[in-house]
């Protein structure tokens, strides 16, 4: 990514036009979630510090944000809960854990599902028969690439029928992109991602009561195996793909791709 800002800046920011919403949308309904299913198991500490709000400046952690925007995986700054004032306790932790990466994977199937309606109007008939929907829908296709990079729109032109819809378009590719990665990232069971505490509330019971020192050397650990290895990074790319390998088809079946 910091190469292609600097060789082109041009068109690294017409790429983030497009993630930028989908990056602050995903990040904030995230946090929004898990703070509303904490009010709705008893706990108010998330709306009387003024986070159950659509201000994405209220949810945003600059490490995290970044490397939603660079890499397509991240986290927003967490919502302040407080278990003890839960109504059901680890099961209610759990619901709160799992409150935001239900709500990324839920914006995914949306933006899936609105990606295959439009490609009846996006898409020439011609091309739909010779190269067919995966090919402009699919995460690993080419016709993928062509439209979610803005160098490419000579090449793809010739695929469009109504060429403005691309900008549409490009929007849902990153936010299901987007979506996806962060509900895939934040199901890893390391702290502090939600991940850790579904693990802890159904494999041990919620009895793995770690302190703040344990979480923040976790955290630091988990920076370094993000942005210094391949080895986060490889996996989401696979999950990702996987995911939506499996999904797409569905998609196209129902809607009647």
């Amino acid at each position: 990514m910091f190469d292609w800002l600097r060789q082109d800046p041009v068109g690294f920011l017409r790429f983030m036009a497009y993630r930028a919403p989908a990056v602050l949308l995903a990040l904030t309904l995230h946090e929004l979630a898990h703070g509303y299913a904490a009010l709705k198991a008893g706990d108010t500490t998330a709306r009387d510090r003024g986070r159950l709000s659509f201000n994405p400046l209220r949810h945003l952690d600059l490490i995290g944000t970044l490397s939603m925007f660079l890499m397509g995986v991240g986290w927003a700054k967490p919502v302040p809960v407080n278990p003890a004032r839960f109504r059901n306790g680890r099961w209610d932790d759990l619901k709160v854990s799992l409150a935001g990466v239900t709500t990324n994977f839920l914006l995914f199937l949306l933006a899936t599902a609105a990606a295959v309606l439009l490609s009846r109007a996006l898409y020439t008939q011609d091309a739909l028969e010779q190269l067919g929907h995966r090919y402009f829908l699919g995460f690993r296709e080419q016709g993928f690439t062509l439209q979610l990079l803005p160098e490419y729109d000579s090449v793809i032109a010739v695929a469009l029928k109504t060429p403005w819809l691309l900008h549409v378009q490009r929007f849902l590719f990153q936010l299901a992109l987007v979506n996806v990665g962060m509900g895939l990232f934040n199901l890893l069971p390391i702290p502090p991602l939600d991940g850790f505490h579904v693990l802890n509330d159904l494999a041990f019971q919620g009895r793995l009561n770690l302190g703040g020192n344990f979480f923040r050397v976790a955290h630091i650990a988990l920076l370094v195996l993000l942005f210094a290895t391949d080895f986060i990074g490889d996996w989401i790319v696979k999950a990702i793909n996987a995911v939506q390998g499996a999904v797409l088809p569905l998609m196209l079946s129902v809607f009647g791709g």
